[in-house]
């Protein structure tokens, strides 16, 4: 048995509401190289969003490294946004590393069927290894050969060692809360009379007092 044989990756999320912290965990068994890099290649879906603004913060704080593969919209709601591809580049501390995201849950469209929560499901990482000191790699099953960024500033590609035998994991998931679609048209319907009886009010009270 290899050391690659031994790889495991977990994820879990913690945290309540609509901001999360997303936990990947990659654990190696003894007689990995010296000098290996890890890349965990994240595909999230449209019900989350990452805030590059808060990622450029954390990356001062902790050394977060994380390279977006599109530019992300923080305003737009789940049902007009698209999964979006995150590279996490983690260190590697004694055998093993942990990745921390911070994520948070979109706006979905009101439910018209009562419903509270919308579940989102994250699938597991791809979880792609190179080293300094192998840069041409040859492929053999179950292993294959990709290329991706090399590093975080996405100045060069590199190829990596796709891990593909790892043992597969239930997506985590969390839950979005949804509006009630069926106030939609009582709170239009009050918030226009409110506003109307409002003009009505002010318009009497400069009219009565002679202020233009």
């Amino acid at each position: 048995m290899t050391w690659l044989e031994t790889v495991s990756v977990t994820m879990d999320v913690s945290k309540n509401g609509f901001h999360r912290d997303l936990v990947t965990t990659v654990d190696f068994g003894p007689g990995f190289p010296d000098g290996l890099e890890a890349l965990l290649v994240h595909r999230l879906p449209s019900g989350i969003y990452i805030d590059q603004y808060q990622l450029a913060s954390l990356k001062e704080d902790t050394g977060l490294q994380v390279l977006l593969g599109s530019v992300v919209d923080l305003e737009a709601p789940a049902h007009t946004s698209e999964e979006f591809i995150v590279l996490v580049y983690p260190a590697l501390d004694q055998g093993s590393l942990k990745a921390t995201l911070p994520i948070h849950g979109r706006y979905h469209k009101p439910s018209l069927a009562g419903k509270r929560f919308e579940l989102v499901e994250i699938k597991l990482p791809k979880l792609i290894l190179r080293t300094d000191t192998c840069t041409q790699l040859i492929s053999f099953p179950p292993y294959k050969i990709v290329d991706a960024p090399c590093t975080v500033h996405n100045l060069s590609i590199c190829q990596w060692l796709d891990i593909q035998h790892l043992q597969e994991q239930d997506p985590v998931s969390l839950e979005i809360p949804l509006g009630d679609g069926s106030l939609v048209e009582p709170v239009c319907a009050g918030t226009l009379l409110v506003t109307l009886l409002c003009c009505v009010i002010l318009s009497r009270s400069i009219w009565r007092h002679g202020v233009f």
